[in-house]
């Protein structure tokens, strides 16, 4: 049976976008193939690991009679990228086989049956939300919490990302237990009242996804399922089952030292420093005297860096320390030139906020040094 006939890059691009989620190894072996339909002029390439399911199109010259196939997806993709560019490809499939031309190159590969791969069907029921939001947008939105979710957190609702619907009003919110960040945008049209828990796989493989454009995704939210559609991608994903914290408990509103910075100048400073700084707890000092920061880390070689920034700070004296890397990571994803600290003592938590959007708020707790 010929399944295709095409240009390498009509496979290519489609097998790029859905492979991420694909396991190397795996106890089911059809988990490591991508399935594939020719059906008409449209060419659906889909991948799961049972958790998330992505799918993707692509547009045929020819029209096909709805054949399928699963094939390994690292391997084809390793196959494809090595080939010359601009190259036509065959696929043929025989019994347990495929075999993938490419002028004088031959490929047999072996295939699982397509009746065997694990589809996960969008569920449509009374309990769904609806979202629709531009993918800049989202993508923005995505950018400024993501870094803040737990890793392979004992608290297992923390490895991902709180989801919030409330009227006209969609929040995400990441925390890991040491720092928590916040944004929101308002909606065109007012939905229910849910919270959600996306699995942190699922908001990684929707930021590679999403493009910076206008177009609008399409968000459908049950109880157990979230369905995310946009341009020719339809993305799939269980839900984290648990009870996340209440986030507004921890951001601070009584903070009365106000620090303002420049974003750049504060990120170089803390790169420089942090070269010196413990390698297993990371931690910085900050010394803040009227309109003056002194950045310190030192390691236990007796070692220490020491940066002078210019700031705008008329508050009290402070010494207060943090995770270096936390600062970092608000700061190498939020694209602003000022970056506004509100502090309280050295006990305190700060938040951080910027300009230009007033939604966005991080909060990353101090570390005794």
């Amino acid at each position: 049976m010929k399944l295709l006939n095409i240009d390498k890059d009509v496979l290519l691009k489609p097998l790029q976008m859905v492979s991420g989620i694909v396991e190397r190894r795996h106890t089911l072996p059809i988990l490591s193939n991508v399935f594939l339909k020719a059906d008409g002029h449209t060419l659906e390439v889909v991948a799961t690991d049972l958790e998330i399911q992505i799918a993707t199109n692509a547009k045929l010259e020819k029209s096909y009679q709805g054949d399928t196939l699963t094939i390994s997806a690292r391997k084809t993709l390793d196959i494809l990228r090595a080939l010359p560019d601009k190259t036509k490809i065959s696929l043929e499939a025989s019994e347990n086989r495929a075999i993938l031309k490419s002028g004088k190159s031959k490929f047999n590969l072996q295939t699982l049956p397509a009746t065997d791969f694990p589809l996960i069907a969008a569920k449509d029921n009374a309990k769904l939300d609806t979202v629709k939001i531009e993918q800049k947008v989202l993508k923005d939105m995505l950018q400024k919490v993501q870094f803040s979710m737990a890793q392979q957190d004992i608290r297992y609702y923390l490895n991902g990302l709180l989801l919030v619907l409330d009227g006209d009003t969609m929040r995400l919110i990441a925390t890991d237990g040491h720092r928590l960040s916040h944004t929101s945008t308002k909606l065109k049209e007012s939905v229910g009242n849910r919270e959600t828990i996306l699995p942190r796989k699922t908001v990684l493989e929707l930021l590679k996804l999403l493009d910076g454009d206008e177009s609008t995704v399409e968000i459908k939210i049950t109880d157990t399922q979230i369905t995310i559609q946009f341009s020719d991608v339809t993305l799939v994903s269980k839900l984290v089952d648990g009870k996340f914290p209440d986030y507004k408990r921890v951001i601070p509103t009584d903070l009365n030292n106000e620090l303002i910075i420049g974003r750049d100048s504060l990120q170089g400073a803390l790169q420089r420093a942090s070269i010196l700084s413990n390698e297993k707890f990371r931690g910085v000092r900050w010394v803040l005297t009227k309109n003056l920061l002194k950045i310190i880390c030192s390691n236990s070689e007796q070692e220490e860096a020491e940066e002078e920034l210019e700031v705008s700070y008329q508050g009290e004296p402070l010494d207060i320390g943090f995770n270096v890397n936390y600062l970092l990571d608000c700061l190498s994803n939020v694209g602003t030139q000022d970056i506004n600290c509100a502090l309280g003592d050295s006990n305190s938590s700060m938040l951080m906020t910027i300009k230009e959007d007033s939604t966005f708020q991080y909060v990353v707790m101090p570390m005794r040094i």
